[in-house]
C-alpha cells in the first residue's frame, strides 16, 4: 500500500438494509476467548472497530 493511502475503521448501510464494517481482523487473537455460544463462522472473521466510532455512528442508525 503506498505511504500517502490512508485506511481506516468505516461503517456505512449497504443499498439492501446490511451494514458493512471495516476494522481490524483479530479472528485469530479472540477466537478461543469468545464468550460461551458466541462463534465464528468460517466463512466469518471476527473485526473490531473503535467504540467511539460505534458511538458516534448512532445518530445515522434507523431506530426500530
Amino acid at each position: 500500500m503506498p505511504a500517502n493511502e490512508l485506511t481506516c475503521p468505516d461503517i456505512w448501510e449497504l443499498d439492501n438494509g446490511d451494514i458493512a464494517v471495516i476494522g481490524r481482523d483479530l479472528t485469530a487473537s479472540y477466537t478461543n476467548t469468545l464468550p460461551d455460544g458466541v462463534n465464528v463462522g468460517s466463512d466469518e472473521r471476527l473485526v473490531v472497530i473503535p467504540g467511539s466510532m460505534l458511538q458516534s455512528a448512532k445518530g445515522d442508525m434507523p431506530h426500530g
